[in-house]
């Protein structure tokens, strides 16, 4: 049972390059620059033009560098985003390619949210065009409980308390990308979601699982299909093009149940 949703790493890059360009911060990408020496120790940042480079690769190189900003300075909140509980929040710098330093304050916590509240997309300056989008998307606790009530009655208590938290968009119960490590989700994954997920109809004790190794969960997915690769029985478990092309796709659940 799947449940998808837009909202993905890449929609966080955009809310939060938009907002950076809202406040007058300019993304300057890698291409438009370069860094020459004027003094030993000492640079000078050189603007090159390049007229016929095309927007959509001006758009990928400025993703590359906020897609780092938000994997350094932004952090999955432990309790729903508000704007008067983080309208204080300190302000964390993060230096630029360019050599200019930058400030971000309560979007570091703002940005993340939106995985668990799409709606907040909409308060974000220059996500106009994307309110059809972030409305009619679900955020990731309901997409949990969507996918395991497409299940059968009889298992989704046991999927309640194993919900595990991956690595990649695209989950087995709901998952995150480099954003469980790269948004800081603590050790157990954040309270919003345990409490959300919590509301389920079935009242099953809900269990959120997930590594307190970072790293590890960064590779989780990889650390998985070493040890699945490492089994004596996994040559069992190949699909072959022979079998494919005489038994379809449905195939794959009869041999590997």
């Amino acid at each position: 049972a799947v449940a998808t949703s837009p909202i993905g790493g890449e929609f966080l890059t955009d809310c939060l390059l938009r907002s950076l360009e809202h406040k007058g911060i300019s993304i300057k990408p890698r291409y438009a620059f370069k860094r020459k020496e004027i003094r030993p120790g000492e640079f000078q940042i050189v603007d090159l033009d390049f007229p016929n480079t095309m927007e959509s690769y001006k758009l990928y190189c400025q993703r590359v560098i906020v897609g780092d900003i938000k994997e350094c300075v932004c952090r999955a909140p432990d309790t729903p985003y508000d704007e008067t509980s983080y309208s204080n929040i300190p302000m964390t710098p993060y230096e630029l390619p360019d050599g200019q330093t930058i400030e971000i304050g309560a979007d570091r916590f703002k940005i993340p949210d939106v995985l668990f509240n799409p709606s907040l997309a909409q308060t974000i300056p220059g996500m106009e065009s994307f309110v059809d989008t972030a409305s009619s998307a679900r955020g990731l606790p309901q997409m949990v409980i969507e996918s395991i009530n497409k299940c059968d009655v009889d298992i989704r208590r046991e999927l309640f308390s194993s919900i595990l938290v991956e690595v990649i968009f695209g989950l087995c119960l709901s998952t995150l990308s480099s954003c469980t490590v790269a948004l800081g989700f603590p050790p157990s994954p954040c309270s919003s979601f345990h409490g959300d997920v919590s509301e389920s109809p079935q009242a099953a004790r809900v269990k959120v699982l997930a590594s307190g190794n970072a790293t590890e969960r960064r590779f989780s997915v990889w650390i998985g299909g070493s040890i699945l690769a490492s089994l004596g029985s996994f040559q069992q478990m190949w699909f072959s093009k022979s079998e494919y092309e005489e038994h379809g796709a449905s195939y794959i659940q009869r041999k590997c149940p």
